[in-house]
């Protein structure tokens, strides 16, 4: 038996001089070293040996891959690019009694991607001791056997391999056999014949010795039982059995029948059979019928765990004679293992800016089958932008193929597909999920292509007037809109004081009350910037439109404001049904229905002589003036908008119903209802004036023959013109279409009142007036759209020609 007493980190010194890389016709590199090496004991320098960086190492992600094999059984470490043992290498359980025992394994380094072979050949030890089948061995011999007569008997077994594995038998001294060794054929030799009569019973020690430092043994008991004669042994019909049995056959399968004779006969010709020396492996494996010698299947066989077996049978008589045949089995490969994709290395995220042709994973897919059930096809089937290209051996490099862009397709499940190509093929599939990160391609976008916003005048401050909102497909931050007002100015002010744009929500607020009278629409521009790097930024125009309010009363422009003049106008007694004797002109500085303005007399002297325009301010006689009608006539006239609610204001006209110029001093009687305090005034200054009003009676007179000469129509078919002092400034038409409607030419006649009068009597060119029943009524968003193509208010011109 084996001594135990030698230690295993003897025997792996003694191997140590087998540590040289061989660089060989297995692959790139090639390393022989003894089997059962410490995990993490030292092969060689890889790096060196392949002339590689072992600084680099790291950085392009070394690692070793099997080849065929289910454990890694080394490993590389990557700061100084040692080959270390990574897993206990026993070499009898890897390659049994092959002469040679070779591991494949791969270097694989990325980035780039470089594959070279390692082979490693195992270097058996002597750490195992020979055994024999049984502890003991029966013959029985007859004592008929003569002298030189020879038993076989079975070898010793060593799962070490040459110099380690069995190289000597030794037989203890005895007085009747001596043993004979010829190629491993182990032979007992009676030296002496036997006599049962004197000796029933021999018991003989049988050693085996290895060949190796320190030498191992095994010992084995020889039991020898003298019977009568059997001098015939069984006898194979073949010394060797060779057979092939496909993988995964089914249990019970009969896998060869050996067949043995025996010359003898009765007890001594009956033939049984068993196995040889054998594995507990084989014996899991395999049953022998011990009568009809028919070996069958009881394990599951698999090609991938080993690819053939060798078994040894024994045929033995009924007294002891045996004789051993070899069985060779060879598994034969079939189509069972269906390829496996690995994923070794897989970039993710992947921006959205990578350009066709980035190398974004590396894939290695290997078959446990040989030979064609080995050939691998991979392929993509969706349709996804990345393809697999082909690389070194089993290795495909993920590419992409076009243009990604992540607001269309964000992730990417993709489906790797492996098929051999077996009969029938087998395949195999792996989910490869890639994310595709965002940059900032995308500048926002408004959902508009421009904004009008209505604010009423008179707002308060801080008041919503409208939301805008940009949308930006990128993500986060890319995604993130902010907003703002562009720089510029309205009417010369900075627009950020007039409005202001919340940054997060888009809403556009007033800062300042607006004025309608003062500006009626404005434009402004807001920018939309996104948060990424650089930042991206698109522009919108909000136009904002003031909705005019009620919040102005009607202004009188003539007649002028008691207290400031003394408007006393002259109606000719001649005058007839319908004449136009007067005008009362206003205004309104709001617009639209809010300006448009309604006369009505309230109180007059006689409501059956006068009537005004509802819509004009027309004053016209309703009759032929008689002499009955008192010459004094004052009117109250009254001016209303058209707002809601709606505002007025109220003016006097004082009209003298007289033709003659002699009549004038008369004017000493005409007062205001309300204030009598000026009636002396304007007595003294008209006695004070009778001389100078005299010449320029006389003035007017030639001054009016010559213009009816050149104008024949009546004097008071027209309507009253107002001075341009009356107008005041920046009032505004509606669509041409305002409180001043037409432009009226004046001829002036001057009384005795007209030091603090302006203007008497004119005749008019233009007699148009607007009917009740034809009031134009427009909304506010009506004006609005008006306004769209100009920024600009239009302002009423007077024109006022006095002659």
């Amino acid at each position: 038996m084996l001594n135990k007493g030698f230690s295993m980190s003897g025997l792996v010194f003694c191997f140590s001089f087998f540590l040289l890389p061989l660089h060989s016709a297995y692959g790139d590199v090639s390393y022989s070293f003894p089997e059962e090496m410490k995990r993490g004991s030292v092969i060689g320098n890889i790096a060196k040996d392949l002339g590689l960086e072992a600084s680099r190492l790291s950085t392009r992600r070394a690692r070793v891959d099997t080849e065929g094999n289910r454990k890694r059984y080394c490993d590389i470490h990557l700061s100084t690019g040692d080959l270390i043992v990574a897993e206990r290498i026993d070499r009898e359980g890897l390659c049994g009694k092959k002469a040679s025992c070779v591991l494949k394994q791969e270097l694989v380094l990325e980035n780039p991607l470089e594959l070279h072979r390692i082979s490693l050949h195992v270097q058996d030890i002597n750490d195992n001791s020979p055994q024999f089948k049984d502890e003991l061995i029966k013959l029985e011999i007859s004592e008929s056997a003569f002298k030189g007569a020879r038993f076989l008997l079975e070898e010793a077994h060593d799962a070490d391999v040459a110099q380690n594995a069995v190289q000597s038998y030794t037989l203890q001294s005895n007085g009747h056999f001596i043993l004979s060794v010829n190629t491993n054929v182990i032979e007992l030799v009676l030296d002496k014949e036997l006599d049962r009569e004197q000796e029933r019973d021999l018991t003989v020690l049988l050693s085996a010795s290895d060949g190796g430092t320190p030498q191992r043994s095994g010992t084995v008991v020889i039991h020898v039982t003298v019977l009568d004669a059997n001098d015939n042994a069984p006898v194979f019909n073949q010394a060797v059995y060779k057979t092939s049995l496909p993988e995964n056959s089914p249990l019970d399968t009969v896998v060869v029948t050996v067949s043995a004779t025996d010359a003898d006969d009765g007890v001594n010709g009956e033939v049984t059979y068993d196995f040889g020396h054998i594995s507990e492996e084989n014996k899991n494996m395999f049953f022998i019928n011990s009568k009809m010698g028919e070996i069958r299947v009881i394990g599951s066989i698999d090609y991938e765990e080993v690819s053939s077996f060798e078994l040894r049978i024994q045929a033995k008589d009924g007294l002891g004679l045996a004789s051993y045949s070899k069985v060779i089995i060879d598994i034969t490969d079939i189509n069972d293992n269906a390829p496996v994709i690995y994923l070794q290395s897989l970039t993710n995220p992947i921006p959205e800016d990578a350009s066709p042709g980035t190398e974004v994973g590396i894939i290695n897919v290997q078959d446990r089958d040989s030979e064609n059930n080995r050939q691998v096809r991979c392929s993509i089937q969706q349709n996804v932008p990345f393809k697999l290209v082909p690389s070194i051996k089993n290795y495909y490099s993920l590419v992409t193929t076009g243009e990604l862009d992540r607001e269309l397709v964000s992730d990417y499940n993709i489906t790797i597909t492996a098929t051999d190509e077996g009969s029938p093929p087998l395949s195999s599939s792996k989910t490869v999920q890639l994310s595709v990160a965002d940059v900032n391609d995308n500048p926002p976008v408004f959902e508009e292509q421009s904004y009008k916003a209505h604010v009423t005048e008179n707002n308060n401050s801080g008041s919503s007037v409208c939301s805008v909102t940009a949308r930006d497909p990128d993500w986060r931050q890319n995604g993130t809109v902010i907003y703002s007002l562009l720089p510029g100015e309205v009417n010369g002010v900075p627009v950020s004081s007039f409005l202001s744009v919340n940054g997060d929500t888009g809403v556009i607020h007033a800062v300042r009350s607006f004025d309608y009278e003062l500006f009626r629409s404005f434009k402004v521009h807001v920018v939309a910037r996104d948060n990424g790097s650089p930042p991206l930024s698109s522009n919108v125009t909000v136009s904002v439109f003031i909705t005019d309010v009620n919040d102005n009363s009607p202004q009188i422009l003539y007649p002028a404001p008691e207290g400031k003049s003394f408007m006393t106008e002259l109606v000719p007694k001649a005058a007839h049904g319908g004449s136009l004797v007067s005008k009362v002109i206003a205004v309104d500085a709001d617009s639209g229905q809010n300006a448009w303005l309604s006369y009505h007399i309230v109180k007059s002297t006689d409501p059956r002589l006068f009537t005004i325009g509802l819509h004009s301010g027309e004053i016209r006689t309703q009759r032929d003036i008689s002499e009955s009608d008192s010459m004094k006539q004052n009117l109250i006239v009254s001016v209303k908008d058209n707002g809601q609610p709606s505002l007025s204001a109220i003016c006097t006209m004082y009209l003298l119903i007289s033709d003659n110029l002699a009549e004038v001093p008369e004017l000493k009687d005409v007062s205001y209802d309300e204030n009598n305090s000026k009636l002396t005034s304007y007595l003294i200054i008209a006695l004070v004036s009778v001389s100078t009003f005299f010449f320029t009676f006389i003035i007017v007179i030639l001054a009016l023959r010559f213009c009816r000469r050149r104008k024949p129509r009546l004097l008071f078919d027209g309507a009253v013109a107002i001075p341009s002092a009356y107008l005041p400034p920046n009032y505004a038409e509606v669509d041409g279409a305002g409180t001043l409607r037409s432009t009226y030419n004046y001829d002036a006649y001057l009384t005795t009142g007209s030091h603090t009068s302006d203007f008497k009597f004119v005749t008019s060119y233009n007699d148009n007036t607007l009917p009740a029943d034809q009031t134009l009524r427009k909304t506010s968003i009506d004006f609005a759209e008006a306004l769209d193509d100009s920024d600009v208010s239009p302002e009423v011109g007077l024109q006022i020609y006095i002659i």
